[in-house]
Order: structure tokens, then sequence, then C-alpha cells
């Protein structure tokens, strides 16, 4: 089983509210179809999440009831684009279906205390292909939390058989400084999760509520540092995300499973 992140910054727009790149999505689709191989898909949430997120200060938790409308919106926005990355691999007849996180994962404090995988497990079982996504949930002392792409890739390497888990970004892969405001960032082809820590992660010009990289590469070293092999590649670039899926060389970044200390 592979599981699969598809970013945010890949398949929407940052800087444009509630805009997907539908022809990225469906060339992805296609590559992942390609492979031929079981997977679990986690998105984004990108420009329909973030910004509505950021705009309420959602990633607080509950404080003010303008808030609910807030919370309303950002979730029929994620389910928005939900419904436009389901559409893609139905369209290269991946038998996708969506699973809300609204409806199997509790946070208490921002802590996710439930993650009930039996509904992505029932999904395999009958040959589906589980799409589930970065969204607000509900949590049983802030009133609700900010549930990212990365921490569900997270638990969903914790709970299933992953022979490898890609990130697909807009970026080459993992670099030593960002590579988007620094002229000396170098591209980490290959790296344990110890490395992940001396990667300098000053935040991009867009908004997010799930803090950015350095969340994300957290998610990538817990995963790596429970055994699973981790790739990260450029979904802008045609083809990486297939080879990566299938375990062949191609430009981004690996970063072995396994403990390192």
């Amino acid at each position: 089983m592979i599981l699969i992140k598809l970013g945010g910054s890949t398949i929407t727009d940052k800087r444009i509210p509630n805009f997907a790149r539908r022809r990225v999505l469906y060339r992805l689709a296609k590559e992942i179809e390609r492979t031929k191989k079981r997977v679990i898909i986690v998105h984004g949430a990108g420009s329909f999440g973030h910004i509505t997120a950021e705009k309420y200060n959602l990633d607080r938790g509950y404080s003010r009831d303008s808030q609910i409308e807030g919370f309303s919106i950002t979730h029929r926005n994620v389910r928005i684009l939900n419904n436009i990355v389901l559409d893609s691999l139905i369209g290269v007849e991946i038998p996708a279906v969506s699973i809300q996180p609204i409806s199997f994962i509790e946070k208490k404090n921002g802590k996710i205390i439930l993650f009930d995988d039996r509904w992505i497990r029932m999904a395999i079982d009958i040959g589906l292909t589980p799409l589930t996504f970065g969204d607000v949930v509900f949590d049983s002392a802030k009133g609700f939390s900010i549930c990212s792409g990365d921490s569900i890739m997270e638990e969903i390497a914790k709970r299933f058989n992953i022979e490898r888990a890609v990130f697909v970004m807009d970026e080459d892969g993992i670099y030593s400084e960002n590579p988007k405001t620094s002229k000396t960032a170098k591209l980490l082809t290959e790296i344990n999760p110890n490395n992940l820590s001396e990667v300098n992660t000053r935040e991009n010009e867009y908004s997010d509520v799930t803090e950015g990289m350095k969340g994300k590469l957290r998610s990538i070293s817990n995963i790596a540092r429970n055994g699973t092999e981790v790739r990260i590649v450029n979904g802008n670039k045609k083809d990486r995300t297939y080879k990566a899926i299938l375990g062949k060389k191609t430009i981004g970044t690996i970063v072995y499973g396994g403990s390192y200390e």
C-alpha cells in the first residue's frame, strides 16, 4: 500500500481563493493510475482552506461567534476541493471514495485523541481507494481545531502497512533552506529523519494555518522514524510522482525509514 499526499500548494494556487489547478490534478491522477498500485490518498486544503481559516483564526480554536461562520465556510470550501480531486481520480478510473476527517477524527487542545480508521479499512477491503483531506474538526477542549493533511498522513502511516509515503509538493524536494527566499538553498536528495531538524524552515508568503513547512517536516520525520520510506517530489514536473510511487529514481528527496538515534 502506498500513501500519497497531494499538497495544497500543488493542486491549488495559494494566491487565489478557491482556485484548483485542474490540469495538474488530472495529470497527477493519471500518474497514480498508471502505477497500478493500491493507494491511500490525502490532499491539502490549499487556497480553499487556509485563506478563510486564517481570516477567522480557526487555528486558535473557538473564541467568538463569528468563527462559526468561518468554520462552516472553510469546511464547505475544502469539500468543494475534495470533490474536484474526487472527480479527477474517478475520471481516470480510480474508484475513489471520500472519507471526511470531521467524521472520524477528534482533537483535544489541538492533539488527535481519536482516529477511527474503520472506514478507511472497509473501503480498502472492498477495493475502493480512500481519499481524505486536511480540514477543520471538532476539539473537545477548544471547540474546533485545524487537522492538517500532514498529520493525517502520520496517523495513517502508524495504522496501516505502508510500503512508501509520497509527498507531492511544489518544490523539487526538501532543501537546506527555503528555495523561494534563499539563493544558497541546496536540494537534499538522501537524508535520514535526524537531518530534518537541521533544515531552515522560514515561512513563505502564502497563508498557512498548519505550521507550514515546519509541521510538514515533523510529520515526514515521524513517518520515517516509524520505518516507512518517504519520498518528496515536485508535482509540477511530469512523471516524478509516478516514479516516486514505484520507488524509481527521480529528482526529489528520499528520507530513509528507521531509527537513527
